[in-house]
Formats: C-alpha cells, sequence, structure tokens
C-alpha cells in the first residue's frame, strides 16, 4: 500500500512538472497558433534552426550564462564553506547579525539592490562586464550556499575530525576522507541552488551588464517582448534544461551518498 502511495505521489509530481512543458514544446514547433484550435496550424522546425544558428546569440548566450552560473557558484563555494561551517557549528556574539545580513538580500527590494551595486562597480570600472555581473550574482547566491551549509554543518559531529586527527592525518586529508564525504549531499544541494539562482537572473544581469553581458534569460525576455513565441518556447526549453539534467544526475548521488553515510556513522 505504502509502495502505490510513493508510485502515485511520484506520477503526480512528474506531471505537475511536465505539463508547463507541454505548451513550450508545442510553441517552439509551432507556425501559426491560433485560439481555440488545441493545435498548431502547422509544424515547423524553423525556431529551432533559427535558435541554434549562430546568427541568432542564443548559443553564446547559453555559454556566458553558464560561465557566469559556473564561476559563481564556485566563489559562493569557497567563501560559503568556511561561513556555513562557521555558523553552523559555533555560537558567537553576533551570530544573529550575521544571519539577518546573509536574509537581507531575500527580504530587501530587488531594485533598491541594484541601484546599490551598480553604483559601487561603476566606481570600480566593473559594470558592463563578466566579472561585475559574477559579483553582482554573489549577492542572491551567497545566502543559499551559506544557509544550506550552516544547516548541514549543524548536523556534522566534529568528533569524527578529531579521531581522524590523532591517528596522524593531516587538516587535508582529514577534510577530504572525513568532513567531505559527511557533507556531500549537502553540499551538492546548496551547489544546485546556487548554480540556478545565478542561471536565472534577470535583473542583476540587464541592470550591471548594462545591455553588454547578453545571458540566456536577457534573450528570452527580449524574444517574448517580440512576439515571437516559437522562438521563445525554443529558448525557453533551452533555458530549463540544465536545471533538469543537474536535477538528474545529482538526485541519485545525493540520496545514496547520504544513505551510505549514515550508514557508516550510525552502524
Amino acid at each position: 500500500m505504502r509502495g502505490s502511495l510513493r508510485t502515485l505521489a511520484g506520477l503526480a509530481l512528474a506531471g505537475f512538472l511536465v505539463l508547463p512543458l507541454v505548451p513550450l514544446v508545442g510553441w517552439s514547433v509551432a507556425q501559426g497558433w491560433r485560439f481555440p484550435n488545441l493545435l498548431p496550424d502547422r509544424i515547423s522546425p524553423q525556431a529551432w534552426s533559427f535558435a541554434l544558428s549562430p546568427q541568432s546569440g542564443v548559443l553564446a548566450s547559453f555559454a556566458t550564462t553558464t560561465l557566469i552560473a559556473t564561476i559563481t557558484t564556485l566563489l559562493a563555494l569557497l567563501i560559503g564553506l568556511p561561513a556555513g561551517r562557521a555558523l553552523g557549528m559555533y555560537r558567537f556574539r553576533g551570530r544573529g547579525v550575521v544571519l539577518l545580513l546573509l536574509l537581507a538580500p531575500a527580504v530587501l527590494p530587488g531594485i533598491a539592490i541594484v541601484f546599490g551595486l551598480h553604483g559601487i562597480l561603476l566606481r570600480l570600472g566593473l559594470a558592463g562586464t563578466i566579472p561585475g555581473v559574477i559579483l553582482a550574482h554573489l549577492v542572491p547566491v551567497l545566502p543559499y550556499m551559506t544557509l544550506v551549509l550552516a544547516a548541514v554543518f549543524a548536523r556534522f559531529d566534529p568528533a569524527f575530525e578529531q579521531q581522524a586527527r590523532s591517528l596522524g592525518a593531516t587538516p587535508w586529508q582529514t577534510f577530504r576522507t572525513v568532513t567531505l564525504p559527511a557533507i556531500l549531499p549537502g553540499l551538492m544541494i546548496a551547489a544546485l541552488f546556487a548554480f540556478l539562482v545565478s542561471w536565472s537572473q534577470y535583473l542583476l544581469t540587464l541592470s550591471i551588464g548594462g545591455g553588454r553581458v547578453q545571458t540566456l534569460p536577457l534573450l528570452l525576455f527580449s524574444f517574448a517582448s517580440a512576439g515571437r513565441n516559437d522562438i521563445t518556447g525554443a529558448i525557453a526549453l533551452l533555458y530549463i534544461l540544465p536545471g533538469l539534467l543537474i536535477l538528474a544526475v545529482t538526485a541519485r548521488r545525493i540520496t545514496g551518498r547520504g544513505a551510505g553515510l549514515s550508514e557508516r556513522l550510525h552502524p
């Protein structure tokens, strides 16, 4: 009975995730799709041919978006790992203030953050550049990375590290063989969130990039505003592709690693 309920829940969740994609698939191959027709008047790969051609700029924008999201995730990891460990494992004076500052980007109006960042990066000569956009993306990405890792380290027992050090392991060996396997599932979740948050940024990229840094969200909104539903559908499917691929690759590893770790630490 319980297995049947899980299967039904999984199918319901899959349907909930897949159904919104059906209209996008239809629009991406439609040539004339008028209400109240259930199917397009004609099916053509023209939109896909244009979207995948060098002239459209879609592939170049895809590469730029991937580069920005990847570097932003790595930088957020370098900063968020020690910060998350400190917040999750230690109680210190000012911890509440640090948490409040981390949550500020999610609480404050986005437009206010954009104007403040633009002024700072303009003075630094980074406005309109990819490094400037990456630094801007760190503002909404770092809270996700740090808070997820803080929750992971809150459940981590430092006694395992102490045992490894007492047996002669170096700090790097301790981190690689003890700490990293223990936090890897949470680390992958944090990296997934960080990548997708950076990948989906529109307002920050538009304001800080100044139109010179062309990412996929900017291109998507441009074609959507122009009323090109067919090209918009094709770009939208490319836009959600990394999220689906990352979810498919990491979901099994996250659950598998977590289960294996739990068995090793708690026999």
